[in-house]
């Protein structure tokens, strides 16, 4: 490839790429088009630029995509079903009454937090917030609390957990980018998630309850609230159901941890249920008995349920695969060795650095899985050649990063904006407020962590 201007080689490639993310971004954000469609255009597009052989430049594209989504569109797809027969058999309500029961009306709000963080493990935050919508409006109307001092809780919950907790297919995809630890991942992301979500959630949440006040609108509230049951599943077999994916996968790396040789047949046994995808799976199938045939549903009404809740992931799975797409390049084309070298050079924090980059792609496109599969492959060779960083703790900021401040290009607004009942400056001062919350104080957290990890 020749320099551009005369500029060296690796700027060069450096200016080719800001060149491919400002399109990428510009297509998604001012434009609308599909960031699936725009992804591989901006990939295609980088690869030409850069100087790669078309036939190259096709492989790396298709061998980026597969690659990626080799082990995410399982997680997304079993994830998906575990969180459909939660919601069908009202095991999400269940968790949220006995939660409210237990820690009574005043302190409720601190109940929402932990249901956001429990739910949304198996879930996508916009299923989550779907799931537990009822919920809110249903505690709200119960206690007499304002519907934000309520719901911010549950949104906190949910928002952490989808940026920062595997097997999530947000940190899923830095993990598998980064080729982090999963164990150590998931340990890091309780630590740093759980004071995240308090501050974000309980503690925003009652200041702004107290100042923004609405209502939900009356034909939701009164659809959401017909929905409630006195048949629902126990608590104790709906949290196990819930995180059993999560146990298993702790087994997996303490097993690890232990026998880091691998002598012993308990420890093959332990890493192989531990892996992502036969833990969900085990969990999936476990939840068809759980919350399936033992709540009184048929064979065909729990094959409907895990048929149609996969046709609303098909979206997210093809731009996650974009996302590969582009990162595949990046490695390809040398811009990877390219960003690595400046990156070194100006001994920026490697923390700080992807939970930037994530953040400035997140304001522009309005995706955080846009955002984390982008930052994924921008950070992963600056990483390659960083020593003493924890890549456990670069997840984590990647993730924080694709969280900030969710505006009006982001869907999720609008999705909080009607289901509350909110004007749109209403939803800035209280959402985009608490994202941004969320984001600056898990960056905060992680970089404390890092002083002793």
């Amino acid at each position: 490839m020749e320099s551009l201007f005369g500029l060296s080689h690796n700027t060069t490639l450096l200016v080719w790429t800001a060149v491919a993310i400002v399109f990428l971004v510009l297509l998604i954000a001012k434009y609308k088009w599909n960031p699936f469609v725009t992804l591989l255009m901006s990939a295609l597009m980088l690869g030409l630029l850069s100087g790669m052989e078309a036939q190259t430049l096709i492989k790396s594209v298709t061998g980026g995509l597969g690659g990626t989504l080799g082990t995410i569109a399982i997680v997304i797809g079993l994830g998906t079903m575990l969180g459909k027969m939660m919601a069908e058999s009202g095991g999400a309500e269940r968790i949220a009454n006995t939660l409210i029961d237990k820690f009574g009306v005043k302190r409720v709000h601190w109940a929402m937090v932990i249901v956001g963080f429990i739910v949304g493990i198996p879930v996508f935050f916009e299923v989550g917030v779907i799931l537990l919508i009822p919920i809110i409006f249903l505690v709200a109307r119960k206690t007499g609390m304002s519907l934000l001092h309520v719901g911010i809780p549950i949104l906190a919950g949910l928002s952490t957990v989808h940026g920062l907790v595997p097997p999530h297919p947000a940190p899923m995809i830095a993990i598998d980018a980064f080729d982090a630890n999963l164990g150590k991942t998931i340990l890091y992301a309780m630590i740093v998630g759980i004071p995240t979500a308090i501050i974000a959630g309980p503690v925003f949440g009652k200041f702004i309850g107290k100042r923004i006040l609405v209502a939900p609108p009356s034909e939701l509230a009164d659809q959401f609230s017909a929905k409630s049951s006195d048949n629902l599943p126990g608590f104790g077999i709906t949290l196990f159901t819930i995180l059993l994916p999560v146990l298993l996968m702790l087994i997996g790396s303490v097993a690890g941890i232990v026998d880091p040789a691998g002598t012993s047949g308990f420890t093959h046994f332990a890493e192989f249920i531990g892996h992502e995808v036969i833990a969900l799976l085990i969990s999936a199938v476990f939840s068809f008995y759980s919350l399936g045939f033992a709540r009184g549903f048929t064979k065909s009404d729990i094959s409907k349920f895990t048929s149609e809740c996969l046709a609303p992931t098909a979206s997210i799975i093809l731009i996650i695969g974009g996302g590969g797409a582009f990162k595949q390049v990046l490695i390809d084309s040398g811009v990877g060795g390219a960003i690595a070298a400046l990156a070194s050079q100006s001994h920026i924090n490697v923390i700080l650095f992807s939970w930037l980059v994530a953040a400035l792609i997140r304001v522009a496109t309005g995706s955080a899985t846009v955002a984390m599969t982008t930052a994924a492959g921008i950070v992963a060779p600056v990483l390659a050649v960083s020593t003493g960083v924890n890549i456990e703790l670069v997840v984590l900021a990647t993730g924080a990063g694709s969280l900030v401040l969710s505006h009006v290009n982001d869907a999720g607004f609008w999705m909080i904006k009607e289901f509350f009942g909110m004007t749109v400056i209403q939803t800035l001062k209280s959402w985009t407020a608490m994202e941004t919350i969320l984001s600056v104080v898990a960056l905060i957290f992680i970089l404390i962590l890092s002083v002793f990890v």
